[in-house]
């Protein structure tokens, strides 16, 4: 049995009946029935895939995955290949927004060099599992083979499997990646069945020129390649990126250990379809985090069934807004740990 095979074994459906324990604890708090919404929906759901009623306060990690992409070949992006590198140093040093939010937050950041175009210092705190120098032009064939999508796949598994031992159990992803917005432009086409034209939009703040070449460049690329829609790793091989693998194999090891996942925006979307694509039963370990100003993000929400957290314009990616979110986890779970009953404060309960 393969890795992805056994982990795909090992995702289990959130518990729904714990989910009902725990609002029912929380009904029991100082406050009318319902009234603190989505916060009590939040420790509802962590609680359904931690399987317990109280789930312990989080231990909070995000991995930020970063690849280069042939299809900037194609000038769909307003910035050279060479920034993905130069941001990923710049993660490892602490200096990206990324970093200033995950230490707001108090999570750890793993930063994993998924194959951009130049190799990095060994001593560069990056961490290198490099499936290649980027991914091929996928307008002049797939992007990636079977087997890499496989391999992309599994160093995720094996990163959210590791973090788990070290006693992760919120759990954010984040991208960097040149030309990402277009791979996950098309795979975003190919799981909705949303034209390019409807999913593509300005990533890094592309002109009118550079759009309409965006938009083409998937055309061609899901005209040649034909990627198979119920198929995530041939959707990923045809038309994703090595960093877009790699995050969905993060989100499956995530589910495999029980963790909660805080996705990011709309490449990180992209990579849950194509999880949830491969093992249905990671969609309910998901938190959908914000909602991006990338057009085609909403597309990705839609498509997954989940309506996030916070609307902030955000489209920087890195996994800014997934530690924003893990904010809001936390608060919820405090709720249920730390707030008073109607009894242990001596307060009358009308019922509603």
């Amino acid at each position: 049995m393969s890795t992805l095979t056994e982990i795909c074994s090992r995702i289990k459906e959130p518990d729904q009946r714990i989910a009902e324990r725990t609002q029912r604890l929380l009904d029991l708090k100082t406050k009318p029935r319902r009234s603190l919404g989505r916060l009590e929906d939040l420790a509802c759901q962590v609680a359904a895939i931690r399987g317990t009623s109280v789930p312990d306060l989080p231990q909070k990690a995000i991995v930020v995955m970063a690849a280069d992409h042939g299809v900037a070949e194609e000038g769909v992006s307003a910035y050279p290949q060479e920034v993905t590198g130069q941001m990923l140093l710049n993660f490892a040093r602490g200096g990206a927004a990324i970093n200033v939010l995950a230490r707001h937050a108090g999570a750890r950041v793993v930063i994993v060099d998924m194959g951009v175009k130049a190799p990095l210092c060994a001593a560069s705190g990056v961490r290198a599992h490099r499936i290649g120098s980027g991914t091929r032009n996928f307008t002049r064939g797939p992007a990636m083979t079977r087997e890499e999508v496989i391999t992309a796949v599994e160093v995720g598994i094996q990163i959210a499997g590791e973090l788990a031992r070290d006693g992760v159990t919120l759990l954010g992803i984040g991208d960097m990646g040149i030309g990402n917005t277009t791979a996950a432009s098309a795979l975003t086409a190919v799981f909705t069945g949303v034209p390019p034209e409807d999913v593509a939009d300005r990533g890094t703040g592309i002109d009118d020129v550079a759009l309409k070449q965006k938009i083409d460049a998937i055309r061609r690329g899901l005209l040649l390649n034909r990627p198979d829609p119920q198929d995530g790793v041939d959707a990923l091989a045809k038309v994703g990126g090595f960093e877009i693998a790699g995050l969905a194999g993060v989100i499956l090891g995530g589910a495999a250990s029980r963790m909660a996942i805080v996705i990011d925006g709309f490449i990180c979307g992209s990579a849950a379809l194509a999880a949830t694509r491969i093992a249905p039963r990671a969609a309910g370990h998901l938190i959908a985090s914000h909602r991006s100003a990338e057009a085609g993000h909403r597309l990705v929400l839609q498509a997954l069934g989940t309506t996030p957290l916070l609307d902030l314009d955000l489209r920087l990616g890195e996994g800014t807004g997934a530690v924003l979110a893990m904010n809001l986890v936390e608060a919820a779970l405090h709720i249920l740990r730390e707030m008073a009953t109607f009894t242990s404060a001596g307060v009358n309960d009308s019922g509603v």
